[in-house]
Parts: C-alpha cells; sequence; structure tokens
C-alpha cells in the first residue's frame, strides 16, 4: 500500500534524524546539540522544499525529466550575490542584514522564477528540447555575467562569491530559517490542497480542460508554489538543482501511484532522507564538511544525463 510506504519512509527519516543527532554526542551536550539541531532542520527543510517543488514542476510540465533548476536557478543567485558584492564590497556586503538580504534574494528569485516558467508553459510546454535550451542558454548567460563581474573583484571579494555559490548548511541563521521553516509549511500545506486538481492536471492539458478543469490556472499556481519553495531555499543554502530530480525519481519508483497527495509528501521526505543521510556520513564517517552538494549535485546529474539517454527518440 503506497499509505504503508510513505509512512515508513516518514520512519525512515525520523529515525535518520535521529542517528545525525546521537552519533558520537559528547560534552558539552547542550551547544552541540544547538549546532546540530540547526544544521538538521536546514536540511529537512531544503529537502522537503526541493523534493515537493518537484513533483508540482514535473506535473505542470507533463515529463518526469526535468526539475526546477534546468532553468538556471542556481546561475541567477550566483549572479546576485556577486552583484551585491560588486556594488558593495566585501565590508558593505558582510554589513547587510541578514534576514533583509534574504528576504530580497527570495523575492528576486520569485520574480524571475514566475516569469521564465510563465513564459516558458504559456507558450508550450510540451517541447522537451525548447525548454532544456532556453535553461541551458539562460544559465550561460547569467554564468557568463557573474564571471565577467568576477573578474573585476578582488580576490578577497571573489571568494566570498565562490564561498555562496556551493550550498552549505553549516551557516544558516536561525532567524531565516525559522520563517523559512513557516512558509514552508504554508506552501505544503497549498500544495496538498491542489493535490487532486494536479491529479487532472497530470493527464494533459487538452484532456484535464476536456473534463472541467481550468488547467491554466491549476498550472500557475503550482509554479508559484514551486517558485517560491526553490527560491526559498536557495536562498537559505545555496543552490541544489538536481536534489529534486533524484527525490522525484526515488518517489514515483517507492509509492507507485500518481497520487499527488502521496507523491507530494514522499518526493520531499526522500529529499530529506538524501541530505540527512548524506551529512551523516560525511560528517560521522569521513570527517568531510562541504562535500555533500557537490555530491548530491554530481549524482543528481548522471540520473539526469541517464533519464535522458533512455528516453526513445520520437
Amino acid at each position: 500500500m503506497p499509505e504503508r510506504r510513505l509512512l515508513l519512509l516518514a520512519l525512515g527519516l525520523v529515525l535518520l534524524c535521529a542517528v545525525y543527532l546521537g552519533w558520537g554526542l559528547r560534552a558539552p551536550y547542550g551547544f552541540i546539540l544547538s549546532l546540530r539541531v540547526t544544521k538538521l532542520a536546514a536540511l529537512v527543510v531544503t529537502g522537503l522544499a526541493v523534493g515537493a517543488a518537484t513533483i508540482l514542476f514535473q506535473t505542470v510540465a507533463a515529463n518526469r525529466l526535468l526539475t526546477p533548476g534546468i532553468v538556471g536557478f542556481d546561475s541567477l543567485f550566483v549572479f546576485i550575490q556577486t552583484t551585491l558584492v560588486l556594488t558593495l564590497g566585501a565590508a558593505g556586503f558582510a554589513s547587510l542584514p541578514g534576514l533583509a538580504q534574504f528576504a530580497a534574494e527570495t523575492a528576486c528569485l520569485m520574480i524571475a522564477g514566475l516569469v521564465i516558467f510563465g513564459t516558458l508553459f504559456l507558450r508550450g510546454s510540451g517541447d522537451l528540447l525548447r525548454m532544456i535550451l532556453t535553461g541551458v542558454i539562460l544559465g550561460v548567460f547569467l554564468r557568463g555575467l557573474s564571471s565577467f563581474a568576477g573578474r573585476l573583484l578582488e580576490p578577497s571579494e571573489f571568494a566570498i562569491v565562490q564561498q555562496a555559490s556551493v550550498a552549505s548548511f553549516g551557516a544558516v541563521d536561525r532567524t531565516e530559517l525559522a520563517v523559512a521553516a513557516c512558509v514552508l509549511v504554508l506552501a505544503l500545506a497549498a500544495a496538498l490542497r491542489l493535490a487532486p486538481a494536479l491529479d487532472a492536471a497530470a493527464l494533459g492539458r487538452m484532456t484535464a480542460r476536456g473534463i472541467g478543469l481550468d488547467h491554466d490556472r491549476v498550472a500557475m499556481a503550482a509554479l508559484a508554489l514551486v517558485t517560491l519553495c526553490v527560491a526559498l531555499t536557495t536562498a537559505l543554502v545555496g543552490p541544489v538543482a538536481f536534489l529534486g530530480l533524484l527525490a522525484a525519481s526515488l518517489a514515483h519508483a517507492a509509492l507507485g501511484t500518481w497520487r499527488h497527495r502521496l507523491l507530494i509528501p514522499a518526493s520531499g521526505l526522500i529529499g530529506a532522507m538524501i541530505l540527512v543521510a548524506g551529512q551523516t556520513v560525511f560528517e560521522r564517517v569521513l570527517g568531510l564538511q562541504s562535500a555533500l552538494a557537490i555530491v548530491v549535485e554530481f549524482a543528481g546529474g548522471l540520473l539526469f544525463l541517464t533519464l535522458v539517454l533512455r528516453r526513445p527518440a520520437r
């Protein structure tokens, strides 16, 4: 039963969280636990948001090969960081109020995401090649601008940009994390409320309209939730482009159902499990701190290439 499998995923995440918090715990217990709880919360929030957003995105796009990161969210985030450091300098960038910067970056990413997603989907989401090429071109364009701006930076300023370009879960502000978690709860609740309409939307635009569903309205509502979730996590910890593809693919395989009220939480739980398990292995077993995001992106990229190459040619 898919419901039992979803429950097992939830129990698995709880177990992984307990292992992460308790492995190698020693005095001072309170201080160490406070650090671990903050990092664990960032991992769970990121995994839940990215996993759920990818299921919504793939349903609207009518293709399981895609992830929201394909349209260049990571490149846009790096461009924003580079622009801020270039205009304000290292000292000015460091003096920015954390919550205000987080809110501004989230707003910029949301606006850009809604414009990009709306334009792509309203003008034909069925053309997979066009969507991939558009995302690649946007990413290359923004990376080119970031690279040009980076050449104008001092070495110390460039190091700040480089540090912000890779997802990091170890230096998350607790206030920003609390705000992101609260917004994420509301977004997930809205996504679950939209689940019956997404079940119909998954049949295709023409079929969904034939049974009385306002497909375009549902698609734009889903895209707004996707943009919100991805913008929140990107502004909070940095870009994690291919995590959602891993989580969504495993959710479909584990549950074997098309019902979004199960797929959405399952993908989110699997995304959180990937991050928590990976961070546990890297920190407790290998003694590393910053390799998790790179490995997740590498594994997700390999999965994407595999799915693309296995797709039958038309």
